[in-house]
């Protein structure tokens, strides 16, 4: 059931007809915003009261496209200085894992895009889901799919990041009011 709803989600991504999406900077996920976690602030996540399992997560916090800096081959974005500061100061901290991919989806064995309102904070590293109803998924196990996205993250950690848009997808609409990074 969960395979299909990943294969699914998946195959119905490779179906959206859109503008090419510039999605590999390096390994990371980048979308068509040519930002890491799709222009939203890596830090921000950390300083924000993360909601209980099953319960809805507080939107991310959009980035300014005039603070910015460069890590693994990707363009990230900042909310503020002084957390592109702490971001250069360890940014294998707040980088997302798995690349800014679903964390589910490398559960599953694929990679499919993150969306970064779709996220959670295990001890102490970030995950992004690809869907509301992913998100379901991966919290009823978070340690049983931490352990299987583990072993298939080693399988998929060389292969091309995903080409695809969260956005597109129906199940998301919703769990984002605008795109980031906010143009100053």
């Amino acid at each position: 059931m969960f395979r299909r709803l990943i294969m699914a989600s998946a195959l119905s991504l490779m179906a959206i007809s859109a503008a090419p999406i510039t999605a590999s900077a390096g390994q990371q996920y980048v979308d068509e915003s040519g930002f890491a976690v799709s222009g939203y602030d890596p830090v921000a996540f950390f300083e924000m009261q993360q909601a209980p399992v099953g319960t809805k997560q507080p939107h991310a916090v959009p980035g300014r496209a005039d603070i910015t800096a460069e890590y693994n081959g990707a363009k990230w974005a900042f909310a503020t200085e002084a957390n592109r500061k702490a971001f250069l100061a360890d940014p294998a901290k707040y980088a997302p894992a798995y690349d800014g991919h679903c964390a589910y989806g490398i559960a599953q064995g694929g990679k499919v895009p993150g969306n970064p309102n779709l996220w959670r904070i295990v001890d102490g590293r970030l995950y992004l889901n690809i869907t509301p109803t992913v998100v379901g998924f991966w919290e009823s196990d978070i340690p049983g799919n931490l352990d299987k996205s583990k072993v298939n993250w080693g399988k998929l950690e060389a292969a091309e990041a995903s080409g695809k848009n969260w956005t597109a997808i129906d199940d998301n609409k919703g769990t984002y009011s605008g795109p980031a990074p906010i143009k100053n």
